[in-house]
């Protein structure tokens, strides 16, 4: 069976050497990241990192507590998927030599309620928003076009209503 991907939320100081203290955690652990996503607050002193993990509950509680004993990290939270919006992007370059491709591919785009950012005579450059599953589906939709290139995002989440980290 595979494991969950659970998302942890966390506030730590925005300042050299916390993102590396808080990946070599995970490394020591033998934890890999999924993706991790990371950048100021309105509070230029303080950042928000959303890490995303593929484990099981009692794995998730150790590094929530791991991270919570951290000095720089001033806030943890294991995000509950309900009650948490999540996104992700993904810029992908497809191969639209052939006017069937083309068309193949803004047609898809179009459905994922994707953006054109380059058209050129071989290619397009195109940036899709939506939730993990959905980014992944709409990469397996256009590789018979053929991918050239992609890069994505990581998770990024924020908790529903009044809930806050």
């Amino acid at each position: 069976m595979e494991m969950p991907i659970s998302t942890i939320a966390f506030l730590v100081e925005n300042k050299p050497g916390v993102l590396f203290n808080v990946t070599n955690l995970f490394r020591r652990r033998g934890f890999n990241i999924e993706s991790i996503t990371v950048g100021p607050l309105e509070n230029p002193e303080l950042a928000r990192m959303t890490v995303s993990v593929k484990a099981d509950a009692k794995i998730i509680n150790q590094i929530v507590e791991q991270l919570d004993k951290m000095v720089d990290v001033i806030k943890v939270k294991r995000l509950d998927p309900i009650r948490t919006v999540m996104r992700e992007m993904v810029l992908i370059k497809l191969n639209t030599i052939d006017p069937m491709s083309r068309e193949e591919a803004l047609r898809c785009v179009n459905e994922y309620h994707g953006l054109i950012l380059n058209i050129e005579p071989d290619s397009i450059v195109v940036e899709v928003t939506g939730e993990p599953s959905t980014i992944d589906e709409f990469i397996r939709k256009v590789q018979p076009l053929g991918v050239i290139e992609l890069s994505r995002t990581g998770v990024t989440a924020l908790e529903k209503g009044h809930l806050k980290l």
